[in-house]
């Protein structure tokens, strides 16, 4: 497939879903369309569209698909910074330019902030499109990303106040009507019996509940039907208009002989309101891993410009800017250390609790706590471009995907609430047949109707989803989507690349033997002089190790042998043993033996020293590696180095299989075939590792990796440290547990409630306030994955 063949991916937020039967309605009538796949995930209430290159369905066709199936795509609000602004009418112009796009309903550029605030409808317009447009009328424009998560939560809360008001109109109207509950719990008895308050009152107060308050669920109902399929809306209508009906004919005919049933219409309505308002509340809480993570990010910092240094809002700073970082401050945007040391906290990225210590050169990243150290810094990712928003939009990439185990929660969504409705049916007419009255057979099917409850059903695995992946993000484990958390679960087998995974990826001098008469940190101190001059990674190794900075000059190198200079009075000559005259084999056989790389130092023609250099196994492997013992995981080692150095690493870390010069394309072969002996995982961090990672069921890009090799992975790990592939491991299994158990109760709460209604053991009442409870159930079942720790967690934070 070449790079224009590939499919276009859209992501659309989606208003007015109330179960799993809509995200199934929409999923169905978008894959209708020719090119098109579409994923729905009901928690995080967004559509994740693939349009094929050559299709001829477009993003608008998305859009008013989603709208004709009577949802909605809600008009989305970026902000923009802009360059080469400079007077009233640069931005009038841009105002103007933006306002003109397709799909743009309003903007608005100030010219004192440099932002342009755009509202669009997504998929008829896109951040890129107004981008390119502002980049057409002269200017340049990046994107503000905290804006959009500010706007996405602000329009939550307003709905959610919405509905909250609704909620309690409709318990001040139903309370009346409840009050008469304890009667009608006592049996039919006497029609008549439990009427406290006048049939004219009660229909006074049931009809706006019905009708006003629950005008929602007769509107997602025939949105629901004229799509051709049924949502829990359908239930809840229909079960509640039975009621209502009945007992507005009884009271408008004054059949005083009949019992009446506007409680339970109402109280209905109120309590499926109420369950849908915890829900709501339980769900913003499952994204709460997200919020903090934007929360670290400090919304001013100390910018210099000019000699002088001042106060400005994160918001309008570029790439190139200084900035300090007082003592104590979190750090604003990503950068580059330009003066100062300081230790840094990276725990709310990375997990790890001990602070990372910072010098000239070093990265640091936003949201990160600075120490005791000031820190002058030029900003090198801003906005939309720093790591802590590439967490953030990794981490909702993961939310928004399907995990295999919901498909069976699909597919029993998309046919729950015709069924639902037929039980509803055959309750009335077996009860009329086995000679109960009239009512009792529809307070049986409206039983039904109303507790069944397809929501649990769909919630059940996106919410865990949601938690799991979060609490990733807070520990340094990034899952790219939740097929990968899935399969992570039954690892059997992992493959390991040896350099940059189980060692820290540069070589470092690890042994010195020197020669009697000689010291060592003098042989070091010459060798590494005369290394200087040398671009060989062995002797920049050296030049790391050695003490003090001494000069050399006349400096020589021999091509595959070494390199040699004068120090002050001192020749020297460092390289291979060969080269330097060396003759003591015995020392030389020894350290190659421990998979070392030899170079040898003579000073003034006499053989004078061997330096060993190794890239060292990290500290952390040999812990990472118990875990994944303990985790029931065999571990594999693969590496292009020859057998002595591999054999020596694999004893060093308690591997006992590995393979040796292993080409890349030979490391995707190997992760092929041990793909027999169960779910084969791969972790690495090069290019070279990339063909390997792709062939995995699971791969593992460690955070100090390549590009290409963390955009082949399933699950980034933040921190350079194997342990990462353990927390995610533990990270898979607590969260396909919690979906487990959630699928399990939903399924259970269905399997056995129906019955008990069908057989008249429910009132209707009762039923709603079980089917509300249900789905609020599940989703506090999966922020108890909040609590999740990886266990090695002892050493983070």
């Amino acid at each position: 497939m070449t790079i224009s063949e590939l499919p276009r991916s859209l992501d659309f937020p989606v208003a007015g879903m109330t179960c799993a039967a809509c995200a199934t309605r929409i999923e169905r009538v978008l894959n209708r369309l020719p090119g098109v796949r579409a994923q729905v995930n009901l928690a995080s209430e967004r559509a994740h569209v693939e349009l094929d290159r050559d299709a001829v369905t477009g993003a608008g066709d998305v859009v008013a698909t989603i709208r004709k199936a009577g949802f909605d795509v809600p008009a989305r609000e970026v902000e923009l910074a802009i360059g080469g602004m400079t007077c009233a009418a640069c931005s009038t112009r841009l105002e103007k330019v933006l306002g003109k796009r397709p799909g743009v309903e309003s903007a608005t550029v100030n010219l004192a902030t440099e932002r342009a605030r755009v509202r669009f409808v997504p998929g008829e317009s896109s951040v890129s499109a107004l981008i390119d447009a502002v980049a057409q009328a002269g200017f340049s424009a990046t994107e503000s990303g905290q804006a959009e998560h500010e706007a996405e939560k602000a329009r939550r809360e307003v709905r959610y106040q919405g509905e909250l008001r609704q909620f309690w109109y409709a318990a001040a109207l139903s309370l009346p009507l409840l009050a008469q509950m304890p009667a009608m719990f006592g049996g039919f008895g006497e029609a008549g019996s439990h009427d406290l308050l006048p049939r004219w009152l009660q229909l006074t107060l049931a009809t706006p509940v019905q009708f006003w308050i629950g005008a929602r669920f007769y509107r997602g109902a025939w949105a629901s039907l004229r799509g051709g399929s049924a949502n829990m809306d359908v239930l809840v209508a229909l079960g509640t208009s039975i009621a209502w009906l009945f007992s507005a004919f009884v009271t408008l005919a004054g059949l005083h002989g009949l019992h009446v049933y506007f409680e339970a219409s109402a109280s209905i309505i109120t309590l499926v309101l109420l369950g849908k308002l915890l829900e709501a509340r339980a769900k913003a809480r499952t994204g709460a891993a997200i919020e903090a993570l934007l929360k670290l990010q400090p919304s001013t910092a100390r910018v210099e410009r000019d000699g002088q240094v001042f106060e400005l809002p994160v918001a309008e700073m570029v790439a190139g800017d200084i900035f300090l970082v007082r003592p104590g401050d979190a750090v604003p945007v990503d950068g580059t250390v330009l003066s100062g040391e300081s230790g840094i906290d990276e725990s709310m990225l990375t997990g790890e609790s001990l602070p990372v210590t910072k010098h000239v050169g070093d990265p640091v990243f936003a949201a990160t706590i600075n120490g005791a150290g000031l820190l002058r810094c030029c900003a090198t990712g801003v906005g939309s471009q720093t790591m802590l928003a590439s967490i953030v939009r990794l981490v909702e990439q993961a939310q928004g995907s399907k995990a295999p185990v919901q498909r069976l929660a699909d597919r029993v969504s998309a046919v729950f609430v015709p069924t639902v409705v037929a039980l509803a049916a055959l309750t009335f007419v077996g009860w009329w047949m086995v000679g109960a009255d009239g009512q009792q057979a529809l307070v049986n099917a409206v039983a039904v109707l109303v507790i069944a409850c397809p929501c649990a059903l769909g919630l059940a695995t996106p919410t865990a989803i949601m938690v799991g992946t979060g609490q990733g993000a807070r520990h340094g484990v990034l899952v790219r989507n939740a097929e990968a958390l899935e399969l992570a679960e039954r690892l059997a087998v992992l493959a390991v690349d040896k350099t940059g995974t189980l060692t820290e990826g540069r070589p470092a001098v690890v042994a010195t033997e020197v020669l009697a008469g000689f010291d060592e940190a003098r042989v070091l101190a010459l060798a590494a002089a005369v290394e200087r001059g040398s671009s060989h990674p062995l002797a920049a190794a050296i030049v790391h190790a050695a003490p003090g900075h001494l000069a050399a000059d006349e400096i020589r190198a021999t091509a595959g042998a070494g390199i040699e200079g004068r120090v002050g009075e001192e020749r020297v000559r460092v390289g291979s043993p060969a080269f330097v005259g060396w003759d003591d084999e015995g020392r030389a056989a020894a350290m190659a033996g421990r998979g070392l790389s030899l170079v040898a130092v003579s000073i003034n023609g006499q053989p004078a020293g061997l330096v060993g250099v190794a890239d060292r196994l990290r500290q952390t492997t040999p812990a990472a590696l118990g875990r994944l013992a303990a985790l029931g995981i065999r571990v594999v080692m693969l590496t292009g180095d020859n057998e002595r150095t591999a054999r020596a690493v694999a004893e060093a870390s308690g591997i006992r299989e590995f393979r040796a010069g292993v080409l890349p394309d030979g490391k995707a072969d190997i992760v092929r075939a041990l793909a027999g002996e169960g779910r084969v995982g791969m972790a690495g961090d090069g290019i070279n590792d990339a063909p390997a990672l792709a062939a995995a069921d699971v791969s593992f890009a460690i955070g100090t990796g390549t590009d290409v090799a963390v955009a082949a992975a399933d699950v980034t790990l933040v921190r350079s440290d194997l342990g990462g592939v353990a927390d995610a491991v533990e990270l898979s299994r607590a969260t396909l547990g919690k979906i487990r158990q959630n699928l399990f109760f939903a399924f259970v709460y269905n399997v056995l409630g129906i019955p008990l209604a069908a057989l008249g053991m429910l009132n209707p009442v009762v039923a709603a306030a079980a089917m509300a409870m249900s789905s609020v159930s599940v989703v506090s079942n999966s922020l108890l994955l909040r609590r999740w720790r990886p266990t090695g967690g002892s050493i983070r934070g």
